[in-house]
């Protein structure tokens, strides 16, 4: 990993760690306390302000302390001082790893992924990372299929991983609704003073609050041989029930090409899976993508 100091890879790697555990709390939430290292890693508070101490001195501007809070708080010109990929911070955002100042791992075994890594603006990640934790707006240059490069201003509230990419659910103060953002299609992002009202909270997102149980069979016309998805996914009497948030329910049934359809009438060996109780997903919002659903025909 590059640094700015070379003193940092002077350090035993146990206080790099620490270090850089530092770093990312200052970079994606803009405080920082004693309290969080020492509990993380298990060391005295003493210790743990010892290690403030030298974060201070290698990055004299990264940080101040504020006395009447009993925290430490980035500074107006802060700049990280470990370089973190985009993954990194997702990975310890999302998992809270104590260990991020490693980027290399051995593989017990080889392995290979055909994913197509998706680029995400560390800063972005950064900016869009603090609004969240001190629920603020942030302004966000933003590419879509629809309407192209816009300026909005969203409040966001959590990071999703649809199994394909990362988006961060927010609530869109120009459409005034709660919407799903794709992080790589964020080309800036400035976090703004003013602070989300109540109505604009995660809260009052239904979509979000909404579990639905869906109900997971083999596909009738396409498996042969039922009892192999049966074990393959740990179904208990043929059926695999899957609680979700409404917010995700059309990203899983895409990602496992789940036929919806009433009549299980999509053909294709990609088609294992069929939902059995397609009722569950009335009201369920993005389901634009999903396999062969049909919402139901109003009668006059």
């Amino acid at each position: 990993m590059k640094t700015h100091v070379e003193t940092i890879d002077q350090l035993a790697k146990p206080q790099r760690d620490r270090m850089a555990h530092i770093d990312l709390l200052l970079l994606c939430t803009g405080v920082a306390m004693r309290q969080d290292i020492a509990d993380c890693y298990g060391i005295k508070s003493a210790a743990a302000t010892r290690d403030f101490a030298l974060y201070k001195k290698i990055a004299p501007k990264n940080l101040s302390y504020n006395k009447s809070e009993k925290r430490y708080t980035a500074g107006e010109w802060f700049s990280p001082v470990f370089e973190f990929s985009a993954g990194q911070m997702l990975q310890w955002l999302v998992g809270g790893l104590g260990n991020v100042s490693s980027i290399k791992h051995e593989k017990v075994v080889p392995s290979e992924n055909t994913d197509v890594k998706r680029a995400i603006s560390v800063d972005v990640l950064s900016c869009v990372s603090r609004s969240i934790y001190s629920n603020t707006v942030t302004e966000i240059s933003y590419r879509s299929l629809s309407s192209g490069l816009t300026v909005r201003q969203i409040v966001p509230f959590v990071f999703i991983n649809n199994g394909d990419r990362w988006h961060v659910r927010a609530y869109d103060l120009r459409n005034e609704e709660f919407r799903d953002f794709s992080l790589s299609r964020i080309i800036d992002a400035k976090q703004l003073p003013d602070r989300a009202i109540a109505t604009q909270s995660l809260a009052d997102d239904i979509q979000w609050n909404r579990i639905v149980e869906l109900e997971l069979v083999p596909h009738p016309a396409n498996i042969q041989h039922p009892d192999t998805i049966e074990a393959e996914y740990g179904m208990r009497n043929g059926v695999l029930r899957i609680k979700i948030r409404a917010a995700l329910a059309g990203y899983f049934l895409r990602r496992w090409n789940v036929d919806c359809t009433t009549d299980h009438g999509l053909k294709g060996k990609e088609y294992q899976l069929w939902l059995k109780n397609p009722q569950a997903l009335y009201g369920v919002e993005n389901l634009v993508l999903v396999p062969g659903y049909a919402p139901e025909r109003k009668t006059r």
